[in-house]
């Protein structure tokens, strides 16, 4: 009995799914290993926290990761410091500063947080309710955003809320790597954001 208790207990192990276990962090906490920075904005750690802040020419901004990304869910946590205008781009590539891909927005209120973007492209692609979204984002304060991208599909999540689910053929045949953006600015009117627990389960 004590030996089949013991099967029973070992299978259960290693059986069970850890979805904790899935995730792979994609910031450490101390620096900006496995990320590159792209453009003359401001990306530093500061108590364990990802920075990203207006530099001096205040011109768009990316880092984005070393390794490319087809199929995953990514999971961040984000707050909104002086303009909060920002997004995460994903299956993007970068020439410079200028980068082709899809943006999920990451914005003051009003904004469209959540939505998709196509930069260099279509434009907007979807937009979720300015009551969801009102609903769901918290100015001044830590945000908790989900995106799921598997084949042609797109969905966001902000704060355990949907925003956007998105079908796109043109998504769909694209690679790329994850990229975090910041927005350009003016002297009246910098951009600040904080990021953390920036992690990513590969789907493939």
């Amino acid at each position: 009995m004590k030996y089949f208790l013991l099967l029973c207990t070992t299978f259960f192990f290693f059986s069970s799914p850890a979805s904790a276990q899935e995730f792979k962090s994609l910031f450490n906490g101390e620096d900006l290993s496995g990320w590159n920075v792209h453009g003359t904005e401001k990306w530093y750690v500061e108590d364990g926290e990802l920075v990203c802040e207006s530099g001096p020419d205040r011109e768009y901004g990316y880092l984005s990761t070393e390794e490319n990304y087809k199929n995953f869910v990514l999971e961040l946590d984000f707050k909104q410091e002086s303009n909060g205008n920002s997004g995460v781009f994903i299956r993007s590539s970068l020439e410079g500063t200028k980068i082709s891909g899809w943006q999920v927005e990451v914005a003051p209120p009003g904004s469209h947080t959540g939505g998709i973007y196509e930069s260099y492209g279509r434009g907007w692609l979807i937009q979720p309710s300015p009551e969801e979204e009102k609903a769901a984002l918290k100015p001044d304060d830590w945000n908790h955003m989900t995106i799921r991208v598997e084949g042609d599909e797109v969905t966001s999540w902000l704060n355990g809320r949907q925003m956007v689910h998105l079908k796109d053929e043109k998504i769909g045949e694209a690679t790329g790597s994850i990229a975090l953006q910041i927005h350009s600015a003016t002297p009246e009117n910098e951009v600040k954001v904080r990021w953390k627990n920036i992690r990513i389960k590969v789907l493939d």
